[in-house]
Order: structure tokens, then C-alpha cells, then sequence
């Protein structure tokens, strides 16, 4: 159901905005318009142009926010903006000293990893850093060599090269070491190790002993620090626990106060020299205008009208569902589809018996309906997901059709029906399956009761057109209607008064569908197309052709209804020999559980999504287009 809308329209002092919104707004379900686009003439009105005041609050809250734990267990209570933002600030500050010592650790632990790992490809090296910064006759340079070039190093160098050079790591990529050589020497040796690429790395002068050693230290430094970084953050999360419900309090209040300026965006405000005036408009369930106008009706500072006419607004209503608690999981599905408009008929309960109807039958085992039933309903309860409330709906029908179908688990049972075994001799066709007559019936009940709903939907959206031409409207309803009598009369035997029916009942709807387009002209009172009747003759004989094709295609399509019915109950059937339990043997209860559970979970999700196909193609494509816009409160919307 489509709950009734109203269009209100609230209007007071500039000064006024905040104890509007703050009273009346955030308190009631609007859903705002742009107050610019209602008037007719913008020439008295201009839009709000201030930046929010509150940015830069809210931008600090963002950031607090993000070092409390679990802030929905936090206590909130009302308190003023100002307030607010002095004690967000004054947290600020508090955090401002713990958080410049932080930083300052965390560059200590950067400097430290990159000493570390400078120092740690030499950790094998067995000689003192100050050693070998001493020494007085060899100068040295520590750097790495691509591996590529080291394999070549011995046969490049001259052999008797004045140079000593000690790896001390060999990795993938590189060989990291540290060459030695005379002074006299060095530049010469220094060039033949460029031409292999040497790298040179700086190891820092005040590190003197081991390499190894001096790792160990960078190491034990390292982890110093970091504990007492931890103890720096452990005294932020003490200064924000102890004030953790203020401290949320106040975030939620400047997130209210940011938001609530911002509505000024959708505001007219008067262009007058005297006292400014900001307007605000949006639709309201009607209920919930009425309350409002009641709760502004001694406040000064507002002025509060209320229109139900919904056409004389230049925004169309927004749609706000309202169903019983059963069929609310199946608004998923039609919101998948889209929301109905304002002026459409809601199908949420249509859809929630036909769909769990349809998949009951096709999909008709007591036990396995009982699975379905159990674990929708726990998923649903505790986690609140609409599929598995529609799984359980479903499965409630599964059970239903599983007893009359006498089917437990696979083991059969004195039933109403066999689904591979009940059969029933039709004329000009024969023996045929009572499952597939029954969906057949069923389909076509299905199609006409689509073209109801879609003659009420065009009544109720003053369609004349609509309601009475065209295949899904009364001319269509009174053809195919006909068409499943004259099928159900010859199929009972009686032929003659059949005839009488198909010669009467098809020729006249048909030429009126045929001149649907202009039939509907002539009741809009709009100008006809310019086409030859050549050419329109044409058109519309193809396009009758088309309507004729789909009453035919959507009839055959129900049939799948019957056609899963008798696969699920022959699937079982294989299940149940496959566990040795046909002619009444003792069934392998492992096989009759791995076998129920594959077709459980495979045959049960390709009965879901044919079922919605069928929803969606056969059914909503009828009478339903889906165009219509959601209803977000205000309110709504501010806590987001």
C-alpha cells in the first residue's frame, strides 16, 4: 500500500531557520524539495548563498570520532551547539601534547628502521665500524653489486688488482659488501667498481661496533620507543573513555547542526529590505502533516499550509510503502524492479502470494519446505535480511504443496495429487498431466486479474484511454478472457455455445485493440498522427499480431509452473532409487541426505529466479511500470 502523501510548506524568519529544523523537521518525516522550483515566479525569492559554520567542527568531530570505541554504547545527551564545539576543541587540545609526542616517537621508529636497514646487509661482516673508519693506509666503501654483474666480477677485474672486497649478503637481486684498497689505489679501484655498478651505501658514523651489534641495538631502541608510544596512545584512549559520553554527544550535535544549516539549500529566501524570510518545502504522509500543523499552529515564528492536492504541485509525490509485516521482505523485490509512483497500485502483496504461491507449487516437498521455513526464519530474526524472509515465506508454501503432493523428504505419502502420476483425457488432446491443466488455468487467472489491477491503476491515473484499449485493458481483458472461455467450453464438451462465443467475443475487441492509437487520441483530445492509413493500417496490424503472440507466449510461459513441479518430484524420484529405496526397500539415509540437499540448494535457487521471472516478465509487465521516486525523510537523511 501507498501511504497518502501531502505537500507542506513551512515559512518563517531567517533568524527562525534553526529552532524550525531543530523543532519541527528533525522531529517529523519530510521529505524536502528545492522550495525554488514550487513557486511559479522566482523574481520575490533567492537562494541561501552562506557557507556552513559548522565545517570545520564537523571536520574535527570526524577525526575524535574515529579514536572512540564502540560509540553507539555511548550515552547521548542533549547539549548546545556552543557548548559542543568548545568541548570538542577543548578534547582537541588535551589530545594536542599526547599527539606531538606520538609524532615525534614515530619519527625516532622511522629514523631507526632506516639505520636498520642500512646496517642489516652487513650484520656477517666481522669487523668494528670504528676499525675500519681508522684505518690509516686503506680507505673503503660498503655499497651493493647487481647480481648479474658480480657473476662477471672475477673475470672482469685484473687479477692482480690492488682491492679486497668482502661479501657479507647474497640475495636475490643484489651481492652487498664492502671493498678495500690503498690510497694510492683507490681512485683506480674505485672507477673499476663503478664500471660493475657498485652502489655505495652510507653507513652512519655513529654506529661503531658490529654491524650485527649495532642491529641488535637499533632493534632494542626500536621496541623502547614503541612501547612508549603505546603508553602516549593508551593516554588518549584514557582521555576519550573517560569523556566518551559528552564526547559523542557533541559529535552527534555538530552532525545535526551541520546538516540542519545545510537544509538551507533547499530554502526560497525573500528578497525584501525588511525582515527576511526563508520557505521550505516537502511532501509528508498526511497523517504525519496533520500533526505537524497542529504542533505549529501557536508558534509565531511559522507559518505552516498544508495542500492535499497533489496535482497542483510541480514535484510529484514521493513513495512511501506501508505493508503488513508478512509481505514486508518482498519490497525487496519491487524495489529491485522500481517503486511504484504515486499514482500506481502498490504490488508488494500481489507479489509476496503469487511468488511464494508459485514457488510452494513448483517447488513442493513438506520437509524440505520445513528446512527452507526453519533457516529463513532464523536468518531472518537475527540478521534481518528481507531474502531470507521471502525463503521463509516460500517455504511455508513448499510445505502446503508438499502435502498435497504426499512428498516428505523424497518419501511419498497418501496424498490429494502425484505430480508425475495424476493425469486427466482432455479433447483433441488426450491424456495429459493435471499438474500442467492446473497451471495452464492458473496463468491464465494470473493474466486477467494483471489487467484488473492495470484498468483500476489507469482509473486512478484518470486514463480513460488506458483503462478501456489497448492488451492489457478492458477491450484486451473481454478477448482473452473469451479465448480461455471458448478453451475451457470446447474442452468440457460443449462446442456450439463455444463457436457462438469466438465469432461474437474475438471480433469486436479485436478491431477495438487494433484501433487502440487513435481511440486513445480521440479520448485525450489529442491531434492524431499525420501517417497514411497505409501506413497505420500496417503498424497496427503488426502490432495486434505482436499482442496475439504474447497472450500466447504468456500463457506457455505458466506452464513452467507445472513443468518444475513434475521435474522436482522426478528428481526426487532419482534420489530416492539411487538410495535403494524404490519398491519399498530400506532407503541409505546418507544418500536420501547428500541427495536432498543438492536438490535443495540447486533446483531451489533455479525455482527462485524463475518464479521472479515470471513475477517481472509476465506479471509486472501487465500493469506496472515502476517509475516512482523513494521517500527519504529529512531525518533520515541527517542521521546518515
Amino acid at each position: 500500500m501507498i501511504e497518502k502523501m501531502s505537500f507542506v510548506t513551512l515559512a518563517g524568519p531567517k533568524t527562525e531557520i534553526d529552532n524550525l529544523v531543530e523543532n519541527y523537521l528533525s522531529k517529523h518525516d519530510i521529505h524536502l524539495e528545492n522550495a525554488l522550483t514550487e513557486f511559479s515566479s522566482n523574481e520575490q525569492f533567492t537562494t541561501f548563498s552562506e557557507e556552513n559554520p559548522f565545517k570545520a567542527a564537523l571536520n574535527k568531530s570526524h577525526e575524535l570520532m574515529q579514536l572512540v570505541k564502540e560509540p553507539e554504547k555511548a550515552k547521548v545527551s542533549n547539549i548546545g551547539v556552543k557548548d559542543a564545539e568548545k568541548f570538542l576543541y577543548k578534547i582537541d587540545d588535551s589530545l594536542a601534547d599526547v599527539r606531538s609526542e606520538i609524532d615525534d616517537l614515530d619519527k625516532e621508529i622511522e629514523s631507526l628502521n632506516t639505520d636498520y636497514g642500512i646496517l642489516a646487509p652487513f650484520k656477517t661482516l666481522n669487523y668494528t665500524l670504528k676499525r675500519i673508519y681508522d684505518m690509516e693506509f686503506f680507505k673503503y666503501r660498503f655499497g651493493r653489486i647487481p647480481k648479474s654483474s658480480f657473476d662477471k666480477f672475477e673475470s672482469y677485474l685484473d687479477p692482480d688488482i690492488n682491492a679486497i672486497f668482502i661479501s657479507t649478503l647474497n640475495d636475490t637481486d643484489f651481492v652487498y659488501g664492502v671493498f678495500f684498497a690503498p690510497l694510492d689505489y683507490f681512485d683506480e679501484v674505485e672507477k673499476d667498481f663503478h664500471n660493475i655498478r657498485f652502489d655505495e651505501i652510507a653507513i652512519p658514523k655513529k654506529y661503531k661496533g658490529f654491524p650485527n651489534d649495532e642491529c641488535l641495538e637499533i632493534a632494542n631502541k626500536k621496541t623502547e620507543i614503541e612501547e612508549k608510544k603505546k603508553q602516549k596512545e593508551q593516554e588518549i584512549n584514557q582521555i576519550i573513555e573517560k569523556n566518551k559520553d559528552k564526547l559523542v554527544s557533541a559529535i552527534r550535535r555538530i552532525e545535526s547542526a551541520y546538516s540542519n544549516f545545510d537544509v538551507r539549500k533547499l530554502s526560497a529566501v525573500t528578497k525584501d529590505s525588511g525582515v527576511t524570510f526563508q520557505v521550505l518545502c516537502g511532501w509528508m504522509t498526511s497523517k504525519e502533516a496533520k500533526k505537524l500543523l497542529k504542533e505549529t499552529d501557536n508558534d509565531v515564528n511559522v507559518v505552516c499550509i498544508i495542500s492535499d492536492d497533489v496535482e497542483d504541485h510541480k514535484t510529484t509525490p514521493p513513495t512511501k510503502l506501508k505493508n503488513f509485516k508478512f509481505a514486508k521482505p518482498f519490497e525487496l523485490f519491487v524495489r529491485m524492479y522500481g517503486l511504484p509512483g504515486y499514482n500506481e497500485f502498490d504490488p508488494t502483496l500481489f507479489l509476496t502470494i503469487t511468488y511464494a504461491l508459485i514457488f510452494g507449487v513448483m517447488f513442493g516437498d513438506l520437509g524440505q519446505g520445513l528446512c527452507l521455513v526453519i533457516g529463513g526464519g532464523i536468518l531472518y530474526k537475527v540478521k534481518k535480511m528481507d531474502l531470507a524472509g521471502i525463503v521463509c515465506a516460500a517455504g511455508v508454501f513448499s510445505c502446503i504443496f508438499g502435502a498435497l503432493f504426499g512428498s516428505f523428504f523424497g518419501f511419498e505419502f497418501e496424498s490429494v495429487i502425484k505430480p508425475l502420476d495424476s493425469m486427466m483425457t482432455l479433447p483433441f488432446l488426450g491424456e495429459i498431466n493435471i499438474v500442467l491443466v492446473a497451471a495452464f488455468l492458473f496463468g491464465s487467472f494470473i493474466i486477467l486479474t494483471t489487467m484488473i489491477l492495470n484498468i483500476a491503476t489507469a482509473i486512478k491515473q484518470k486514463n480513460l484511454g488506458k483503462a478501456l484499449f489497448g492488451p492489457n485493458a478492458v477491450t484486451g481483458f473481454i478477448f482473452y478472457g473469451s479465448v480461455i472461455l471458448v478453451i475451457l467450453l470446447y474442452m468440457t464438451g460443449h462446442p456450439l455455445p463455444g463457436t457462438a462465443l469466438l465469432v461474437v467475443m474475438f471480433v469486436i475487441p479485436l478491431i477495438l485493440i487494433f484501433l487502440e492509437e487513435p481511440l486513445k487520441n480521440i479520448l485525450a483530445k489529442k491531434k492524431p498522427i499525420d501517417d497514411s492509413p497505409g501506413i497505420f493500417a500496417a503498424t497496427a496490424f503488426f502490432e495486434l499480431f505482436d499482442y496475439l503472440i504474447t497472450y500466447l507466449s504468456n500463457a506457455l510461459s505458466f506452464l513452467r509452473i507445472g513443468v518444475f513441479a513434475i521435474s522436482h518430484a522426478a528428481m526426487m524420484q532419482v534420489v530416492m532409487t539411487l538410495a535403494g529405496a524404490e519398491n519399498g526397500g530400506s532407503a541409505n539415509i546418507f544418500v536420501v541426505i547428500i541427495g536432498n540437499i543438492i536438490v535443495l540448494a540447486m533446483e531451489g535457487l533455479v525455482v527462485g529466479i524463475q518464479v521472479l521471472r515470471l513475477e517481472y516478465y509476465e506479471i509486472f509487465g501487465r500493469f506496472y511500470e515502476g517509475n516512482g521516486r523513494e521517500f527519504v525523510p529529512y531525518r533520515k537523511r541527517n542521521k546518515k
